[in-house]
C-alpha cells in the first residue's frame, strides 16, 4: 500500500473509531463539506496539505506521519558525562568520577567525537573557579576534560593539571627540548614560561566550555 493510500486508510479508521463525520472535519479545516470524504474515498486531493494534516493530527492526537507526513526522527542516542564536585584553578581535588560525581550531563556521542574526545568513558565535567583564565574561561564555567588526552599527546592548548594536589586550568605552549610554558590568559595572574614537561601531572585536555549568560 502506497503512502497516500495508507494516510487515507488511517484517517478513515480514525473517523470510524471516533465516530466523526466527514462534513464536520471538513468544516474544521475550513473546507467545503465534501472535502474530507473526497480525500478518503476518491483520493482527491492526492495528499493533505501540511496545514490540513497538522490540524487533523492535532485534533485526533496522532503523529502527522500517520496521515502522510514525514516520519519523526528517532531521538539521538546520548552519552552521560559525569559532572564532578571539584573546581579547577583553586582548591584541592582530583578527577575521580567514582568518588566525586554529583550529576551527569548528556551529550550526543557524535558531538563529543567532533570536539576531539578520544575515549568517552574518560570524559568529565568540572567547574572553573577563579578568573586566572579570563576572558577565555570565567569563574563558574563548566569545562569538558578528556583524561585520555593528557601527557602522552601533549600539545598546545588548554589543560587541567595538578600541582601539589591543587587542580589548575592553564594554557600550555610547547617549547624545545621538553620544556613548556604554563600560562594564565588573564595577565593579572602568574605564568611560568620555562617548565620541565616531565615534572608535570597533566590531568586532561579541555575540549569544551559552557557558561551561564
Amino acid at each position: 500500500m502506497e503512502g497516500n493510500e495508507e494516510a487515507r486508510a488511517a484517517l478513515q479508521a480514525l473517523i470510524e473509531d471516533r465516530r466523526e463525520d466527514y462534513a464536520g472535519l471538513s468544516r474544521l479545516l475550513g473546507r467545503n463539506a465534501a472535502y474530507v470524504q473526497q480525500f478518503v474515498k476518491r483520493g482527491s486531493p492526492k495528499r493533505l496539505s501540511e496545514a490540513d494534516r497538522a490540524t487533523l493530527a492535532a485534533y485526533f492526537g496522532v503523529p502527522e506521519s500517520l496521515l502522510g507526513g514525514k516520519p519523526e526522527a528517532a531521538p539521538a542516542e546520548l552519552y552521560a558525562v559525569p559532572r564532578l564536585d571539584v573546581g579547577a584553578s583553586a582548591g584541592p581535588g582530583s578527577l575521580d568520577p567514582a568518588e566525586r560525581a554529583r550529576e551527569q550531563l548528556a551529550f550526543p556521542p557524535r558531538l563529543l567525537r567532533d570536539l576531539g574526545a578520544r575515549d568517552l568513558s574518560a570524559l568529565s565535567l568540572i567547574r572553573v573557579t577563579g578568573d586566572s583564565m579570563r576572558p577565555t574561561l570565567s569563574d563558574g564555567d563548566d569545562i569538558l576534560v578528556d583524561r585520555s588526552d593528557a601527557a602522552t599527546g601533549l600539545r598546545d592548548g588548554i589543560y587541567v593539571l595538578r600541582i601539589e594536589e591543587a587542580l589548575l586550568v592553564k594554557r600550555i605552549a610547547l617549547g624545545p627540548a621538553g620544556r613548556i610554558a604554563i600560562r594564565s590568559d588573564n595577565p593579572d595572574h602568574p605564568s611560568w614560561e620555562d617548565q620541565d614537561k616531565a615534572t608535570l601531572a597533566i590531568v586532561g585536555r579541555v575540549l569544551w566550555a559552557g557558561r551561564r549568560l
